[in-house]
C-alpha cells in the first residue's frame, strides 16, 4: 500500500472514531502535513482519494469538510473495488459453484480483448450478505494475466489476491447495467421464482496500463440489493464543459 493510501485510511478511521458528521471540518492542510510528516503533494493525493470515495469535500479557501456518510447496506456503483468494500459492516460470504480453466465465450473474449483460443479462469459464485442470498457472480479472468487461482483464493477476496499475491495494480473499470427477468437457473440459485425481476451488472476491470483482465456478470436478488452513486463535482464539470 502506498503512503498516501495509508494516510487516507487513517483519516477515514479518524472520522469514524470521532463520529464526525456532515459539514464537520478537518484539520487544515499544513496540520495534516505535520501530523503525518509528509509533503503537501502526498496529503493532497490522500484527500483527492477520500473525495473520490465520497468521504470528504474540499472548499477552496475554506478547508476540508466531512461529507454525509453513505447508507449502510448500499452498494456503490462507482467503485471498482468490488462490493465487499461497500458492505464492510456486513458478513459477506460465498459458495463456490465453479472454478475451472476453459476457453472464453465469444462475449468474454471480446470484452477481455483476447483471442478466442486463449485460456480463462471461469469462476461462478453465489454471494451472501449476513446469510441472505445477494447475487450470482460469473467472472472470466484472462489466465495470461491472472496466472493462478484456487478454491481458497476465490472463497475470500480475489481482488486482494490480485493486489497482494500477484502484485498487480487495478485501474479503471467499465460498468453496464440492465434489468430483466430471472430464468429458471438464476431463480433457483437466488431462491426466487422464474420471471422475478433482476438487475444485472456487467463490469470489465482493467489494470493501470489499460489491459482488461476480468469480465464479470453479476445478477442481483432484487429484495436484498440496494445501490448508490456519489457523484463528485468534477463529474458535473465534465458534463457542462
Amino acid at each position: 500500500m502506498l503512503k498516501y493510501q495509508q494516510i487516507a485510511m487513517d483519516i477515514e478511521k479518524y472520522i469514524e472514531e470521532h463520529q464526525l458528521q456532515q459539514g464537520d471540518k478537518l484539520p487544515v492542510l499544513q496540520t495534516l502535513m505535520t501530523q503525518f510528516n509528509v509533503s503537501k503533494s502526498t496529503i493532497t493525493k490522500s484527500l483527492d482519494l477520500l473525495e473520490k470515495k465520497g468521504i470528504v469535500f474540499q472548499v477552496r479557501g475554506s478547508g476540508i469538510f466531512v461529507r454525509r456518510n453513505k447508507r449502510k447496506g448500499y452498494i456503490s456503483l462507482l467503485s471498482n473495488q468490488g462490493f465487499k468494500e461497500s458492505l464492510e459492516d456486513f458478513n459477506v460470504t460465498s459458495t463456490l459453484l465453479a472454478l475451472e480453466v476453459r476457453k472464453p465465450t465469444p462475449e468474454a473474449a471480446q470484452n477481455l480483448n483476447m483471442p478466442s483460443d486463449g485460456d480463462v479462469y471461469y469462476v461462478k459464485r453465489i454471494r451472501y450478505i449476513d446469510g441472505k442470498t445477494l447475487c450470482i457472480e460469473e467472472s472470466f479472468y484472462n489466465k495470461s494475466i491472472i496466472t493462478y487461482l484456487n478454491k481458497e483464493i476465490v472463497s475470500d477476496s480475489i481482488f486482494d489476491y490480485i493486489r497482494d499475491g500477484l502484485g498487480l495494480k487495478r485501474g479503471f473499470s467499465d460498468l453496464y447495467l440492465y434489468a430483466g427477468m430471472l430464468n429458471e437457473e438464476e431463480a433457483e440459485y437466488l431462491g426466487l421464482f422464474t420471471g422475478a425481476p433482476k438487475l444485472c451488472v456487467e463490469t470489465i476491470f482493467h489494470l493501470t496500463n489499460g489491459q482488461p483482465f476480468d469480465f464479470s456478470k453479476v445478477t442481483y436478488h432484487y429484495e436484498q440489493s440496494q445501490f448508490f452513486i456519489q457523484a463528485n463535482s468534477h463529474l458535473f464539470e465534465q458534463e457542462t464543459t
